[in-house]
């Protein structure tokens, strides 16, 4: 019943995360030592349903409403946060402005075009205080004009509110170790993970608007390093997106192929902080430092100007 059997990949994580935070909720805490390799995997495992909620709000899951309903609520439960919410913003404006100045996320509306730690460290902050407003116009907007819709988001809310209750009350030091803190650290990477595809891309570019990276962050993560292809390509099914990157890398920027996304990370973020030559350069300040220059030089040969 799934759309593709590929994601089985996804029910396989989606089960996995849980699974494995009954396992040391049982043990008890602080947890034993041995432990801490599963807190790690925990950790990935909800970086990868960040990418499962993601994508199933592109392209449902399954055939069936009923299983894309009950999908919904559990990555909602999962990460913390109703699913609602990528409808709200994500999709409306993220990928209907491509990074451009009407998208409300775009990295450049914070700080200026910038793309250092401190930028992708505050990037997730910085959004949340755009982006809940919006949440909140876009849920009492659906209470107006469709009326099950907004009972289904309260739902959502609903199961959400009512599992961490639930867990508090049983053990309120398991509920922030076990649940809030990973559910807390996989919004973080969701909310990042802007900043690292787009910091310094063009966003009046449709083709550079996005960086995009390669190696084993794609088959672990559901291809989320190819992101050009992904805006180009909003409704396609992740699987078909490294057919679509090999047509479009050859149009895209160099510079904004970054690699592997560690090697990015570490290269950008630490070793710029000492060496010039790791920083990226800004492709929207360098586009417009060649519109100047042509202007320039148009002006320069014009016959006005040599008389």
């Amino acid at each position: 019943m799934l759309r593709n059997p590929r994601d089985w990949q996804s029910v396989l994580y989606m089960l996995a995360q849980p699974a494995l935070v009954a396992w040391m909720w049982r043990d008890g805490f602080p947890f034993p030592g041995w432990c801490w390799p599963v807190y790690a995997v925990v950790l990935f495992l909800t970086i990868g349903v960040s990418a499962i909620h993601h994508n199933h709000a592109h392209v449902e899951m399954w055939r069936s409403r009923g299983l894309n309903r009950a999908t919904d609520l559990w990555l909602s439960l999962l990460q913390g946060h109703p699913t609602f919410v990528f409808h709200a913003t994500h999709n409306s404006y993220h990928h209907r402005y491509h990074h451009g100045p009407k998208d409300v996320a775009r990295t450049y509306r914070f700080g200026g075009d910038t793309n250092h730690l401190l930028g992708y460290l505050l990037h997730p902050f910085q959004v949340l205080w755009v982006l809940l407003p919006l949440h909140t116009q876009w849920f009492l907007k659906l209470r107006r004009r469709r009326p099950g819709a907004f009972r289904y988001v309260l739902l959502q809310y609903f199961v959400v509110a009512a599992l961490w209750i639930g867990l508090a009350i049983v053990d309120w030091r398991k509920f922030l170790l076990f649940v809030l803190l990973p559910q807390l650290h996989g919004l973080h990477w969701l909310l990042a993970t802007n900043y690292l595809q787009h910091a310094h891309a063009d966003g009046r570019s449709s083709i550079n608007c996005a960086r995009n990276f390669e190696g084993w962050v794609n088959p672990l993560m559901f291809n989320i390093g190819l992101h050009t292809a992904h805006h180009l390509h909003g409704n396609a099914h992740w699987t078909e997106l490294p057919a679509l990157h090999a047509r479009y890398r050859p149009r895209v920027d160099a510079r904004l192929h970054a690699g592997g996304l560690a090697g990015y990370m570490l290269r950008t973020f630490v070793l710029g902080l000492v060496w010039p030559r790791c920083r990226s350069e800004s492709l929207m300040k360098a586009a417009a430092e060649a519109e100047s220059d042509e202007a320039f030089d148009g002006i320069a040969a014009s016959p006005l100007s040599r008389a």
